[in-house]
């Protein structure tokens, strides 16, 4: 339920914004340009200020609050845990780490029974490829070009966009294109060639780098923040057999796109593809408490079963987050909200934003599954020249003065809103972005 409008408290968003900009330094920005939002309160998949404006939350924050705001279940679970005991050292046994554990565990394939504890995706990932360099004895790590794998040393060098450049002090990174039939790289015309030919150009530059180089092959299962670039299908299944060919470790990375966010339990459950290793983070406790991990493999646990795994961090299997892991699956279970984020993603957001392209003349292509969605905005459709930062900036703002809170990426805007989003709030989002959509078009 939304906070009510209250006229004697709206200097408290005046006096957030002023803490901000005096003290918080911002990620990925320039910091004199910061515009920060203010967010007060929220609860399921609305979030509001401190003077009761309310927004329907298509973005879930950062694509992780999956179960939406303030869920009871999970904040009373985090209660009960702190009041039991607040934190303990990683190498103890605590009963709500292994229950943890045991709640990931239940659905992942059957040949993972180990998890590694992090804080969240980036270590995740960055000690996934430790785990297959130190498996392999072998250096090198290949990866999309469109890609996030989060901000420390080796996993932002995986990364493939921008963020990459600037920060290029881990070695042993090789990039090779995936597929995107809207860009294709590979000339394709359809989804079995660029399918074929992205294979094709993976083993490729496997066998050119040198197989007995490479370590591991790490993807996001459906690279997220680059565009909700779902694979087509036998992709992934293709990329599965090249590394068994090579004798190289698949990571697949779920940390944005596991937990109901594909509409399934981990993405890679629709693409008929088992990993080596498997990175999670975000939804496993929508960001309740700073929580990730990699599933391993028995294979690879067992190479540390007396050698030392050299690797490790203060904060793994913190018991407030282990609680709200444990609390969150078993809420989502209980609630099916996997299932909904399926329904609502097949019943209305796909056949929605098919409409909103359909007349839309901004709108290049639409894409996604579950409740993780991108809406491609274009200057021509002719050419698929993509709009300016401007234009994606016009429609944000169109957005928010209709109380829609969006996701916007380069020249997308990522429909991506919490696994327990109503069909009737679906809908609501969708007709505002077309609002939008339609407003900017206008003032062009």
């Amino acid at each position: 339920m939304a906070a009510p409008l209250r006229a004697d408290v709206p200097d408290l968003d005046a006096r957030a914004v002023a803490l901000d900009r005096a003290h918080v330094f911002h990620s990925w920005s320039a910091q004199a340009h910061v515009a920060p939002f203010v967010v007060a309160g929220g609860r399921g998949s609305t979030v509001w200020d401190h003077a009761g404006h309310t927004y329907l939350d298509f973005s879930s924050q950062l694509v992780n609050t999956n179960i939406g705001h303030q869920h009871p279940r999970v904040v009373e679970a985090i209660r009960t845990q702190a009041a039991q005991l607040t934190t303990v050292a990683p190498s103890t046994a605590h009963l709500v780490r292994g229950q943890a554990a045991e709640a990931v565990l239940g659905h992942a394939p059957d040949r993972f029974t180990k998890v590694f504890f992090t804080n969240g995706g980036a270590d995740a990932n960055e000690n996934a490829i430790r785990l297959a360099r130190l498996h392999t004895g072998r250096p090198k790590v290949v990866s999309h070009y469109r890609s996030y794998h989060g901000n420390t040393g080796a996993a932002v060098v995986a990364t493939g966009d921008w963020r990459r450049v600037p920060n290029e002090y881990a070695t042993g990174h090789v990039h090779v294109f995936g597929p995107y039939l809207y860009r294709s790289e590979f000339w394709a015309s359809t989804p079995q060639e660029e399918c074929e030919r992205a294979l094709r150009h993976l083993e490729r530059v496997v066998q050119c780098e040198g197989p007995e180089s490479i370590a591991a092959i790490l993807l996001e299962t459906v690279p997220g923040t680059a565009g909700v670039l779902v694979p087509p299908p036998g992709y992934l299944a293709g990329v599965r057999e090249v590394a068994d060919r090579y004798g190289i470790v698949l990571i697949l990375d779920e940390v944005m796109a596991g937990f109901g966010r594909t509409g399934a339990w981990f993405a890679f459950d629709r693409h008929d593809v088992v990993p080596d290793l498997v990175t999670f983070a975000k939804g496993v406790n929508s960001g309740y408490v700073p929580a990730g991990g990699v599933l391993i493999s028995d294979e690879i646990a067992a190479g540390f079963d007396d050698r030392v795994f050299p690797g490790g961090l203060t904060y793994s299997g913190h018991p407030l987050a282990m609680a709200a892991v444990v609390a969150t699956l078993g809420a989502m279970a209980d609630e099916g909200v996997v299932e909904n984020a399926e329904a609502v993603g097949r019943d209305v957001l796909g056949p929605g934003l098919a409409a909103i392209a359909a007349r839309q003349p901004l709108v290049g292509e639409v894409r996604g599954t579950g409740v993780f969605w991108a809406v491609e905005l274009v200057a021509d459709r002719a050419t698929r020249a993509p709009v300016p930062a401007s234009v994606v900036a016009a429609v944000k703002v169109a957005c928010l003065a209709r109380g829609l809170l969006p996701f916007v990426a380069d020249n997308r805007v990522h429909v991506v809103p919490p696994c327990v989003v109503t069909p009737d709030e679906a809908r609501q989002g969708l007709a505002v972005l077309d609002e939008a959509l339609t407003e900017v078009t206008t003032g062009l």
